[in-house]
């Protein structure tokens, strides 16, 4: 119903925190692969929201969830999708995200190494 959230909330907090780390640690990786996790995170919340549409969870009338709409038993469902659902997706593609970062900051390593010797 509403996992989609948690990885949005995800993706705004990084975006915001990206002008304040970018001052501050020039030279970390995993600061300057910052919009590589925020576009994962929004791309993948947006494709999650159309789906929900489509399966009429989301309406275009407050309080746009269908579930608080409906109010108790099913505020409750939603709340426990987004702790156990979306807090796995956001968790997986941070994995994912520091994965991808590690990769290419080891490849690029080796490519200056390759290239000073």
């Amino acid at each position: 119903m509403a996992c989609f959230t948690v990885p949005l909330a995800t993706a705004v907090a990084a975006k915001a925190a990206k002008p304040i780390l970018a001052g501050r640690a020039t030279r970390n990786p995993f600061v300057a692969r910052l919009d590589w996790l925020c576009k994962m995170m929004f791309g993948g919340s947006f494709l999650l929201a159309i789906e929900h549409v489509y399966h009429g969870e989301i309406i275009m009338t407050p309080p746009f969830l269908t579930a608080a709409k409906e109010g108790g038993e099913a505020l409750s469902e939603m709340f426990h999708e987004m702790a156990t659902r979306g807090v796995a997706m956001a968790v997986l593609l941070v994995a994912v995200w520091v994965a991808m970062v590690s990769v290419s900051w080891a490849l690029e390593k080796s490519r200056k190494e390759v290239l000073n010797v």
